[in-house]
């Protein structure tokens, strides 16, 4: 059985890695695009969905692949991570993805230890970002077993474009994002507004998912976690 040090350190890894191709694919993109913002935004997606895909593939045996503190914590709410897990879980996330923001700058010799001046804010960001959360947990806990990976890969990379935030949908991405002064930061001033929005959307899509009852037959999510679960917590991805 995996123990939970192995668990931390890939969520450490692997919040950090993908925090390194949110934020290298984005100073890339801003460096090449000539300064069209669509083709810079185009890139950043492209990156990210591969990048993502790949990662909860690899990472998602270890630890389930979570990446995000209101993915963790809406699994320890259904029981399929134990609770006393979810404080670990929740920081290694956020080291992971202030490490993954040093580890970009450091590979474009940018000034190591930087803050955000990016300000993202006002109402219909923070409602975007409620959506995207929402509907990153609906995908989680509804998609078919083996497609998940895919699936939040894919929502991730439409919602960077109908969202107004630009979908992080993610605390640790918002915390992470905050070290680092370039196309895909957020100013710290930014921040609580963003995380808020998107702990009320995990709930949401938490509710909509009970609302819409058990999936059909045959689907992962019939058989509600057990005891084991608590364990080894199943695959539930991102974001």
């Amino acid at each position: 059985m995996v123990d939970l040090r192995r668990k931390l350190l890939a969520e450490t890894l692997g919040t950090a890695l993908l925090l390194a191709v949110v934020i290298g694919s984005g100073i890339m993109a801003e460096r090449l695009s000539g300064g069209n913002v669509a083709i810079a935004l185009l890139a950043n997606t492209l990156a990210t969905v591969g990048g993502l895909y790949i990662l909860i593939g690899v990472f998602d045996p270890v630890s389930g692949a979570h990446f995000n503190p209101a993915v963790s914590a809406v699994m320890a709410l259904r029981g399929e991570l134990s609770k006393a897990a979810l404080g670990p879980y929740i920081l290694a996330q956020l080291v992971g993805a202030m490490l993954g923001a040093w580890l970009a700058h450091a590979m474009f010799d940018m000034t190591i230890l930087q803050f955000s001046t990016h300000v993202r804010s006002g109402i219909g960001q923070w409602i975007a970002e409620a959506v995207a959360t929402a509907g990153l947990l609906l995908v989680i806990l509804r998609a078919p077993d083996g497609r998940a990976a895919a699936m939040v890969a894919s929502y991730i990379g439409a919602a960077y474009w109908f969202t107004a935030s630009t979908s992080f949908a993610n605390p640790a991405a918002v915390f992470g994002r905050l070290f680092s002064d370039s196309f895909a930061g957020i100013a710290p001033s930014s921040a609580p507004g963003f995380v808020v929005s998107e702990l009320i959307g995990a709930l949401i899509g938490l509710c909509i998912h009970r609302a819409l009852g058990q999936p059909r037959a045959g689907h992962p999510n019939v058989v509600e976690s057990s005891g084991e679960a608590l364990e080894e917590p199943r695959s539930t991805k991102r974001a």
